[in-house]
């Protein structure tokens, strides 16, 4: 069973949807014009995502989603019953969605120009610290996000705006459409036949082989879960293997949590038939042979196979043919004719 290990706790912040100020996530009004934050405002995880150290934050943290008032629509702390701006009864309210996966933002520069002065501020700062006028988001570089041990990756951001989402749905859309396209070309083109023509066979070939096995040892190194039957010299150990995912809180914060398990990986010895030589034949007629090599007490005989080509004159030029078994393929009389059904490119997908 998974062991859940609190990481601790991390501050969110949204986007005024009035002036496009960045707020800390425990803000429930904007810093910068004064206007309540909507509950239809996602919170989202920013570039400085350091854990909370603040005994009174981590309480915050920790209390539960806020709540909404059902009256005027602000924004209350779980513990609170009353709304702090009405004084209506919170249990009309409604509570902040909360439980999401966060997902980290893609790297950013370290600087952001304001565009009210010019001024250069840490990308962290969410208003200018020489005008105090607002702070556009960063502009986002391509970075390969970072990997922590055990090849686990941080969680990224959620993004709160609709008209993103509905975007990005679209253009998940399109791009299905686009494999749906292409799918079907590529089974017009080569397997749905659309024309037909007179074929004579000039030309029949086969190629048998057989493979000869014996039995191998074969290492297994740092395999996953418990060896097979029959393994033998096999050596275990136990490793902790953990998943780290920063979940949404629904109060300006978002709680960082370890999964973990125990997972089990094996080194051990194997043995196995393993091909040590292929023996193969051809010929030019309809009765396809197969070699019979000596086997040894400590081998055998491995799955036999064969490749068939019939070869056609047609007013086209030559058109070959691949039989899907033998009992076709003795069908094939050299100087017998038959209808021949292409694909667009010219290849035979069927003959009768």
């Amino acid at each position: 069973m998974a062991r859940r290990r609190i990481v601790g706790y991390v501050e969110n912040e949204w986007t005024c949807p009035n002036c496009d100020t960045r707020n800390k996530g425990s803000a429930k009004t904007c810093e910068n014009c004064g206007a309540p934050q909507p509950e239809n405002v996602q919170f989202e995880l920013g570039a400085d995502q350091k854990l909370v150290t603040d005994a009174d934050k981590i309480k915050a943290a920790q209390a539960g989603a806020d709540i909404h008032c059902g009256y005027c629509g602000t924004r209350n702390s779980a513990t609170a019953e009353k709304c702090i701006q009405c004084g209506a009864d919170l249990k009309e309210g409604k509570a902040r969605e909360a439980g999401r996966i966060m997902q980290a933002p893609a790297a950013q520069p370290k600087t952001v120009k304001c565009n009210n002065c010019g001024t250069d501020n840490p990308s962290t700062n969410s208003i200018c610290a020489n005008c105090g006028s607002p702070l556009p988001r960063a502009a986002q570089v391509a970075a390969v996000p970072p990997v922590t041990k055990g090849g686990l990756t941080p969680a990224a951001p959620l993004t709160g705006n609709k008209a993103n989402s509905k975007r990005s749905l679209l253009i998940a859309g399109a791009v299905l459409a686009c494999l749906a396209v292409v799918c079907a070309a590529v089974i017009g083109l080569f397997f749905v036949p659309t024309s037909t023509v007179q074929g004579t066979v000039t030309n029949v070939h086969w190629e048998t082989d057989v493979p000869l096995q014996e039995i191998q040892t074969v290492h297994y190194s740092d395999e996953k879960g418990s060896p097979p039957s029959g393994a033998y010299d096999v050596s275990c150990h136990t490793e902790e293997a953990c998943t780290e995912r920063t979940v949404d809180k629904g109060n300006g914060y978002s709680e960082v949590v370890k999964d973990c398990d125990d997972v089990q990986y094996c080194s051990y010895n194997m043995d196995e038939w393993k091909t040590i030589q292929t023996y193969s034949l051809e010929g030019n007629n309809l009765q396809p042979v197969y070699d019979s090599p000596n086997v040894s007490s400590d081998q055998r005989i491995g799955d036999k196979s064969e490749n068939l080509t019939v070869t056609f004159s047609t007013n086209d030029g030559n058109k070959t043919y691949s039989p899907s078994s033998i009992s076709e393929f003795q069908q094939f009389d050299v100087g017998t004719t038959w209808t021949l059904k292409l694909n667009v490119v010219g290849g035979v997908v069927g003959v009768q």
